[in-house]
């Protein structure tokens, strides 16, 4: 192989081809197979208890049977968790150690293995292990590092659009077609975003642009350093009931509104602790709107919004019974943003998700949430918002 030959190829991300897991819940091994050796650094989380390999990007040809958890782990996740980096997380029935860890080649050279060897250890010895790592669970490259660039127009109307999960948060799958939510949500995001920005007065964009992880304040974080007037994050969750079917508006709320919004918010604010990104990890004043949630009359302009975009799709496109709900979400909890989460429907629902996948459809209900945002900003506007 040439020097420059070797140098793309460094360049590439590494590939994961294989992976095997073995053990009962004393001591477990974990076997991951790259193609070429990769750096790696472990650490802990609590609350839950989660092992967290942090490896060089990484694309994982895997199937998903390859690494059924068993022994010490009751959930494996992996994936992409910004520019350049990925991430395994192991999540722990209760306090575990990887007490050996090593990359071995192949007899052949041209592959390597990842091993790792974890057990069961008390939870005093955890609680050394956590106090003695320096590490923050940020990512390196993380979008709120990077300079943000300010709106083309100072006097816009801004709109972030933030398509829900990204790189190992993959969301809910497709029933049908297997298809990952984070997926459903990018390529309407996109679509929103080059409808919204064909309106006069507006200015649109996209929280992630591709298939990367961020974190829940992030997502905060970057709508409000650009300004953003409006906040929208698109989802398409799944039920275990598959008759269930269209789109629901939901907002902020320190008590659900019914079962269903109570469990969705429970499982969309797991999407840091699946990436294992540890809570202290936020920035505090995010900590402190956990506790206060929203102010009153921001809280109001999303109830507001809510109204609008269900009446602009009445009668157009399928709403679930009582189309707006509420419940606590981490995700809407910018103080001074109004904003709403938006379940364009439900991937467990094969109607469903033949339209999430539908360019057309995704073009039809772009035009209905422009002109909820346009009915919107008349009326804030005209009420002094």
């Amino acid at each position: 192989m040439t020097a420059s030959a070797a140098d793309m190829r460094a360049a590439e991300p590494l590939l994961v081809f294989g992976a095997r897991i073995a053990g009962d819940d004393a001591r477990t091994r974990i076997v991951v197979e790259f193609d070429r050796k990769p750096e790696f650094s472990i650490h802990y989380v609590a609350n839950p208890v989660r092992v967290i390999v942090d490896l060089p990007e990484t694309s994982f040809g895997l199937k998903p049977e390859s690494l059924e958890p068993r022994g010490l782990f009751d959930a494996i996740r992996y994936g992409g968790m910004g520019v350049g980096t990925s991430r395994l997380v192991l999540s722990a029935k209760g306090p575990v150690e990887v007490s050996h860890a090593e990359v071995k080649p192949e007899e052949d050279g041209k592959s390597f293995r990842l091993i790792l060897d974890a057990e069961k250890i008390d939870q005093a010895r955890f609680d050394e292990l956590l106090g003695g790592q320096q590490w923050t669970g940020m990512t390196r490259a993380a979008k709120t590092d990077r300079p943000v660039t300010a709106v083309k127009d100072p006097g816009a109307f801004v709109i972030a659009v933030d398509a829900g999960h990204g790189g190992i948060d993959t969301g809910a799958i497709g029933n049908v077609t297997k298809t990952e939510e984070k997926h459903v949500t990018l390529a309407f995001a996109e679509e929103l975003v080059a409808t919204l920005k064909r309106e006069a007065g507006i200015e649109a964009f996209l929280t992630r642009d591709q298939d990367e992880f961020l974190s829940l304040p992030q997502r905060v974080q970057i709508a409000r350093q650009k300004g953003a007037n409006l906040f929208i994050s698109v989802h398409a969750d799944t039920l275990k009931q598959k008759d269930i079917r269209g789109a629901t508006v939901y907002t902020i709320s320190d008590k659900a509104s019914d079962h269903l919004a109570a469990s969705l918010a429970e499982r969309e604010n797991l999407s840091d602790e699946i990436a294992g990104v540890p809570l202290q990890s936020e920035p505090a004043e995010v900590a402190d709107i956990l506790i206060d949630l929203t102010r009153r009359e921001t809280q109001a302009f999303s109830v507001n919004l809510a109204r609008t975009v269900v009446s602009s799709f009445e009668g157009q496109i399928k709403l679930i019974n009582n189309p707006h709900r509420h419940a606590g979400f981490r995700v809407l909890q910018a103080p001074d943003v109004p904003s709403i989460l938006l379940e364009l429907g439900f991937l467990s629902n094969k109607d469903d998700e033949k339209q999430l996948l539908d360019p057309e459809w995704r073009k039809k209900v772009s035009a209905l949430l422009a002109v909820a945002v346009r009915r919107y900003r008349e009326t804030a506007v005209a009420n002094g918002g």
